[in-house]
């Protein structure tokens, strides 16, 4: 019997889903390497809901009309809001071997699709072959292929892509093949927002190329989000910095987001400082009078600009002022 996934609304609101993993054929040429880039599930992993909304978007292509075109998901949000790590537990709950391609500005087309290079010919000779690059050698087995900053990627590699985004489903190869989306492939993407904020070599989408994606947002995780996170990785964490540490989090995003520029901050309080470096942090100064604050100091401020740090000060005296005295752990 084959393997099942189970998605369940974290709202309480939708259906569960249940879908047949993916496999990876034995007879495949590179079997070995796709089941080593099958993710891992993350045990602390929390859906804030867009696992299941993967999930419903995956049922109804597997039950749409045979008409239906393909629709590939792109995830807009804020560093460390975890997009990327939504996409890669999606990969391991559908057992996909999973590829990550950042697509910066310096990446050029030929290093995606691939190019005809020179090898030795085991004659003392050279002979032109053709080799694939990152984008073709996903397409040719199972996979899920991450299309990471997508609003960072030259113009010449967006066109070089709008053929295998839309009913064509393919590229053609300069060597005169044609690399067809294969049923057991899935295309995502992320992005960071374009406005004024500090994501160095973003740009607005060609609307071309955006129109050939179904784009969802992720929202900074609330109050509630970020304690059930915090206390599935910290079991042993006391309640106190739970509650300190979430309330931290959500007012600095509350001012990142804000219109008005005398009270908004420009880095927000990502995932990765609440998850990982805030704890790390309590554990190493548990022996201080105020392991938070001390934490806040060395494993906080010193990813904030400068002229952040006001800000950060004003709400950790509105918040917190002095941490708990109780030992984190």
């Amino acid at each position: 019997m084959p393997e099942t996934a189970i998605f369940e609304d974290p709202t309480g609101e939708g259906p569960r889903i249940e879908l047949e993993k993916f496999t990876v054929d034995d007879d495949l040429s590179d079997s070995e390497l796709r089941n080593r880039k099958i993710p891992l599930p993350d045990p602390h992993y929390v859906d804030l809901g867009m696992l299941y909304r993967f999930a419903q978007m995956e049922q109804a292509r597997r039950h749409g009309t045979d008409g239906l075109v393909p629709l590939h998901i792109a995830v807009r949000g804020h560093m460390g809001t975890g997009k990327d790590h939504d996409i890669e537990q999606f990969a391991a709950a559908m057992n996909l071997p999973y590829f990550r391609i950042p697509l910066t500005g310096e990446v050029r087309d030929v290093t995606l699709i691939g190019s005809t290079r020179l090898q030795g010919d085991g004659k003392g000779g050279t002979e032109s072959r053709w080799e694939d690059g990152d984008i073709t050698r996903a397409l040719r087995g199972p996979a899920l292929l991450n299309l990471s900053e997508l609003n960072a990627a030259g113009a010449e590699t967006l066109f070089a892509l709008h053929a295998l985004l839309d009913r064509y489903a393919a590229i053609d190869l300069p060597n005169g093949e044609t690399v067809s989306l294969r049923e057991d492939v899935r295309v995502f993407g992320t992005m960071n927002p374009t406005d004024l904020r500090d994501y160095a070599g973003t740009q607005t989408l060609n609307k071309g190329f955006a129109d050939r994606w179904v784009i969802w947002e992720k929202q900074f995780p609330g109050r509630d989000q970020i304690e059930e996170m915090l206390n599935t990785r910290y079991p042993r964490l006391k309640s106190e910095y739970v509650d300190a540490i979430a309330r931290l989090t959500v007012e600095i995003n509350t001012s990142f987001e804000a219109q008005d520029t005398e009270v908004r901050v420009e880095t927000p309080l990502s995932l990765r400082s609440a998850l990982d470096r805030l704890p790390t942090g309590l554990l190493i100064f548990a022996d201080r009078n105020d392991p938070l604050r001390h934490a806040w100091e060395d494993f906080v401020l010193p990813h904030v600009d400068l002229f952040d740090r006001d800000h950060y000060e004003t709400v950790w005296n509105a918040v917190v002022r002095t941490g708990p005295s109780v030992s984190p752990y």
